[in-house]
């Protein structure tokens, strides 16, 4: 599920003001940083146990506290594991809009492409918080809406570039009378919802398509499908990510 592009905007514009507007005391900043004790050691057990054995009881041990203590600001393994995921959704996030913002406005291939490298950065940095995101669904745990806004971060980012280059009229002629068929076009709405009436149906679907294929790559990569498949030498990995990067671009018309 992604929400349209201008609430995702608007509710990070609003979650930051509401941040720098809430006074600090010292009760506050005390159990903002306990609770972030909490969230890094559940980051510990992610990397040794994996998500689905996470266990409160045992990060209230790891932390020397009561179990008792830990609900007091972990209410459950479920709103634990949602802050985890938030707040690697926010991680990636910040990644890929940091490395998009260095780039030139009228450069979308530079952007698109900064965008890529940042995913594939991050998730190779941190592995067990991708995993969580991006790798096997935990068994009994059902991700809240608020999940959504964070999750949809990197996908504003590249809807952006595909909107941006609609505007300006850099789209090739093939790709503008591209279709799709009726049955895809259907399969395409709830994706128009979140992105609006701007771009073609064609386009979009080859935006979904280079967009599973960065997490596809990424994924394959972090969890090792590409051993003996694609060269692990100095550079080779980075040399055929980067040519994905450009079939993506070109595959969407930015290239």
């Amino acid at each position: 599920m992604l929400l349209p592009l201008s609430e995702c905007a608007t509710i990070r514009a609003m979650t930051t003001e509401t941040e720098k507007s809430i006074p600090r005391t010292a009760r506050e900043r005390a159990r903002a940083e306990i609770t972030r004790e909490i969230l890094d050691a559940a980051l510990r057990h992610l990397a040794t146990d994996g998500a689905p054995a996470l266990s409160l009881r045992a990060i209230a041990r790891d932390l020397g506290m009561a179990s008792s203590a830990v609900y007091r600001y972990v209410a459950s393994r479920d709103e634990l594991l949602t802050r985890l995921i938030i707040d690697a959704y926010n991680s990636i996030g910040e990644a890929a809009e940091a490395a998009e913002g260095r780039a030139d406005r009228s450069d979308l291939l530079g952007r698109w492409s900064a965008i890529c490298v940042a995913v594939r950065s991050w998730a190779i940095a941190n592995p067990n918080r991708y995993a969580l995101i991006y790798g096997s669904p935990v068994p009994g745990y059902v991700a809240p809406p608020d999940t959504v806004a964070p999750g949809s971060r990197v996908a504003v980012l590249l809807t952006r570039i595909l909107l941006d280059a609609t505007a300006s009229g850099r789209l090739p002629a093939e790709i503008t009378a591209d279709s799709v068929s009726p049955a895809a076009s259907q399969a395409l709405a709830p994706l128009r919802e979140f992105i609006g009436p701007d771009a073609t149906d064609a386009l979009l679907h080859r935006g979904m398509m280079a967009w599973t294929g960065l997490y596809g790559a990424v994924s394959f990569e972090l969890f090792g499908q590409l051993h003996n498949v694609i060269g692990e030498g100095p550079g080779e990995r980075e040399a055929w990510f980067a040519e994905c990067i450009h079939r993506w671009a070109m595959l969407v018309g930015i290239a």
